[in-house]
Formats: structure tokens, C-alpha cells, sequence
């Protein structure tokens, strides 16, 4: 009997692609929708997403427009803005919210460039947390007879393998964000 890595394999790339999605949400200079794409507000005492709730579209390479569905709803988006951490002051026109990116600063970079590493190295943390699940259990199979000492070798160099191939993965795509932010 093999020890199959294609479950925890499947979570890594889970992992991967919600490191990607939280790297999205670091602005880089450009204007980018998926900076507000965890910002929500208050509408009907409910938590609403504002994307689901407004138009938000990229004018120029530095604004972003935010057109909500109900102009009643404008106030509650500019205040939700204005409390996240997306670091920018909405212009109100009274009809719709502009958000200018600023030129970014060298220490604002930088700043930028540790959150994507603390972000990286979140997300390794999650894939070695698969990695100590995977060996788990294949050492769990062992004790009960499902797997030979040999076998159970190779489950373990195999597990190691896609971890490795996973924390590389995470390695690269940070480095590309790095050199992102830096070049702007």
C-alpha cells in the first residue's frame, strides 16, 4: 500500500492561493479593486462586502471609484474605508468615493515589503503544519500495519518533497511582490 500525498498536496495549494489572495489586498501604488475586497460595512446591521454593494472601478492607474447601488449607503462606505487599513482618505462628491494612490514612499515600500514576508512566512507555517498532519499520519498507518518501515520512508521523503516544492513556490511569489513594490 502507498501513502497518498494528493490530499495534503491539495491543501498546500490552498494555502498558496490564499497567500496570493491576501498579497492582492497590499496596494502596490496602483489603484487595484482588491484592495476593498475584504472591506465591509454596515447595511441593515449586517456586514456587506462593498464590491457587493458598489460599482468599483479603476479610472486611472492611481484612482479608484467606488459608485454605490444606493446613494444612502455612500456615508457607511466612505466610514468603512476610512476604519480599514486600507490607509487611503476617500474624496465624497456626494454621489460616488474617489480613492487617489499616493506616489509611494521609500519607507512606505519597505513597510510594504515586511508585510509580504510576514505574510510569506504565514503561509509556510501553514503548509509545514500540513506537512506535520501528513507525517502524522503516516506514521499513524504504520503503528497500525497499513504501512512497512520502507514504505512508510518513502511517504515521509515524498511528503517532504511537495512540502518543499510548496515553500519554494511561496519563495517565488514573494520575491515577484518584493520587486513589485519596489520598482513603482
Amino acid at each position: 500500500m502507498r501513502f497518498d500525498t494528493k490530499p495534503y498536496e491539495e491543501k498546500m495549494q490552498k494555502s498558496i492561493a490564499a497567500y496570493e489572495e491576501n498579497l492582492e489586498s497590499i496596494r502596490a501604488g496602483r489603484a487595484n479593486s482588491a484592495i476593498l475586497a475584504k472591506v465591509n460595512f454596515e447595511y441593515y446591521g449586517s456586514p456587506t462586502p462593498i464590491n457587493s454593494m458598489a460599482d468599483v472601478r479603476v479610472a486611472d492607474s492611481r484612482t479608484l471609484t467606488v459608485s454605490p447601488y444606493d446613494a444612502s449607503t455612500l456615508k457607511a462606505i466612505e466610514k468603512a474605508i476610512l476604519a480599514s487599513d486600507v490607509g487611503i482618505t476617500p474624496a465624497n462628491d456626494g454621489k460616488m468615493l474617489r480613492l487617489v494612490f499616493p506616489q509611494l514612499t521609500e519607507e512606505r515600500r519597505k513597510e510594504l515589503t515586511k508585510r509580504v514576508q510576514k505574510e510569506g512566512e504565514d503561509a509556510k507555517v501553514a503548509i509545514r503544519n500540513i506537512r506535520r498532519d501528513a507525517m502524522d499520519a503516516s506514521k499513524k498507518m504504520k503503528k497500525d500495519g497499513e504501512l512497512t518501515e520502507d514504505e512508510q520512508k518513502d511517504a515521509e521523503k515524498s511528503i517532504q518533497d511537495v512540502t518543499d516544492k510548496y515553500i519554494k513556490n511561496v519563495d517565488v511569489i514573494s520575491a515577484k511582490k518584493e520587486k513589485e513594490l519596489m520598482e513603482i
